[in-house]
């Protein structure tokens, strides 16, 4: 057994508390059996049994679970610095695009670099999330738009799960975009995914999940159905890219599907809201492509008083965010989407896992549940996400393994 003491706040983010909750206790400690959290409470009414393990001394810090990055592109080709200083001269996206940037530009990067190169670039990213306290991450293909290509990030993603400290949880975004050789035949293109690259990846296990990019440029909510129905009878979870640029009716067909999440919902109307809210699908917000595309937030406040879940990740993608700095998507949720430290920190690790259906597992520092933790040099929740560092973490346990220890 491993014993946590002198926490200044421990956040306990329990699975069933509303996400205004986050479970603070002060002064507490909390203790670590195998892999999986033993006991938790206040430092006074630690059991005598737990007294006379060995103690790490927490520095007066905040523990926190393991941060979940719930929506990621994590692997592709390239990188886009060129079109920030367009959108800093007033393009938007869709001019982008247009232009011949955006998206298919990184499918082009993408389809040329190696697994290895394609590797090595996600593992080095992997390494300073891990660094930041992240230990769970969602991660999307979506740059290959043919089937080697996306085969190959699917590979990265399954052998980077299987030999890095932080967990990886895949989802096959293939339908992110029509690719420029199927453009005059986008029937076939959705035909390729429903009838050969769905089913071969399902079968693999390559995936878990299964994303659609409801918008105009993409795909239309029609097209979307038709996709996701096929992935769910192939026993794959549903997510949707979802009102991201406009209000495309991405949210109100993620919750006629049952799908575990919808993403962005920049636009996302009262209607889409009130879908969301009655399916239990998770809203996941990423202020970070707010911030980066200089377009508006998703509305984080509206949806959690309307009984929204709502999650923050960081979109981590060559384009529209190119950073995977949680923490500091957190504090943009905090200071932009007016939701509190408590629901931000709820929304990337409790109510992050319901996004990727790992709810009974991790996001939470409850007996039972897996020991991902995370040290922060902050005496509370509050200031850590006030006073912002660029990186606060001091240690991170992995299933009760040090994987970042203390100094």
């Amino acid at each position: 057994m491993t014993l946590l003491r002198n926490i200044s706040q421990l956040a306990t983010c329990p699975p069933c508390s509303v996400q205004q909750d986050a479970g603070l206790i002060d002064q507490a400690a909390l203790v670590i059996e195998g892999t999986q959290i033993a006991w938790i409470g206040k430092q006074q009414d630690l059991p005598a049994c737990y007294s006379g393990e060995e103690a790490i001394d927490c520095q007066q810090g905040l523990v926190i679970p393991g941060l979940i990055d719930c929506h990621t592109h994590l692997s592709f080709g390239g990188w886009r610095g060129d079109e920030f200083e367009m959108r800093l001269q007033g393009k938007s996206y869709q001019q982008i695009a247009a232009a011949g940037g955006g998206i298919r530009s990184t499918v082009a990067a993408t389809r040329s670099d190696s697994s290895s190169d394609l590797l090595s670039k996600a593992k080095q990213a992997l390494d300073s999330m891990l660094d930041l306290g992240i230990t769970t991450v969602e991660c999307k293909s979506g740059y290959g738009l043919d089937r080697p290509t996306e085969l190959k990030l699917l590979k990265v993603y399954r052998q980077l799960n299987r030999q890095h400290t932080v967990d990886l949880v895949a989802t096959f975004l293939g339908a992110h975009m029509v690719p420029a050789e199927y453009q005059q035949r986008r029937e076939d293109y959705i035909c390729l995914l429903c009838q050969e690259l769905i089913p071969e990846f399902a079968q693999q296990g390559l995936a878990q999940f299964c994303d659609v990019f409801v918008e105009a440029g993409a795909f239309s909510v029609a097209e979307a159905r038709q996709i996701l129905i096929v992935a769910r009878e192939a026993g794959l979870g549903l997510k949707v890219h979802a009102d991201q640029l406009s209000n495309s009716g991405g949210a109100q067909l993620a919750a006629e599907l049952g799908a575990v999440s919808a993403e962005h919902l920049e636009y996302v109307d009262q209607q889409g809201i009130a879908a969301l809210a009655r399916a239990g699908t998770v809203a996941v917000s990423l202020p970070l492509a707010s911030l980066f595309l200089r377009e508006r937030y998703a509305p984080a406040r509206q949806m959690l008083d309307n009984g929204v879940k709502v999650a923050v990740a960081t979109d981590f993608n060559p384009g529209s965010a190119p950073s995977y700095h949680l923490p500091l998507a957190m504090t943009i949720a905090c200071l932009n989407q007016q939701m509190t430290p408590q629901e931000v920190l709820m929304g990337t690790t409790t109510i992050a896992a319901r996004a990727i259906s790992l709810q009974g597992r991790i996001g939470s520092l409850q007996p039972g549940y897996q020991a991902d933790i995370s040290i922060i040099d902050a005496g509370s929740l509050n200031h850590w996400l006030y006073h912002f560092r660029a990186n606060a973490c001091l240690g991170v346990l992995k299933s009760g393994r040090w994987v970042r220890k203390l100094p």
